[in-house]
């Protein structure tokens, strides 16, 4: 028999339909950062949908929290001394820096190939 707890009921409090399941709210799992030797990067550029253009590095592939994300997309910026953005769980960075960029990632530790 299925137990229904009151506080994780959605939006219903009682019901006369004997047939009725209560809908409960899913907990979601944080998601969490893999250590960065078993990280598996993929590092291309790509310049479709830029404006006149232009050119920019992706760093794909990247398996953990967006706290982290964020955290290494700071660190890239910095060492390669451009701007950039995360979009989609990717890693946008301004300019052509692959052989950079895993440099940069393999000295970290990370497992990062260029496409």
């Amino acid at each position: 028999m299925k137990t229904n707890k009151w506080k994780d009921r959605k939006d219903i409090v009682y019901s006369t339909n004997p047939d009725f399941n209560y809908e409960t709210e899913s907990v979601q799992q944080e998601q969490v950062t893999l250590d960065p030797e078993k990280q598996r990067l993929k590092i291309y550029m790509d310049s479709k949908a830029r404006s006149k253009g232009k050119q920019a590095t992706v760093v794909n592939g990247f398996i953990g929290t967006e706290e982290d994300l964020k955290d290494l997309a700071k660190f890239l910026k910095s060492k390669c001394a451009v701007g950039g953005t995360i979009k989609d769980g990717e890693i946008i960075i301004q300019g052509d820096f692959r052989d950079k960029l895993i440099q940069i990632l393999s000295a970290k530790g990370y497992k990062a190939t260029k496409i």
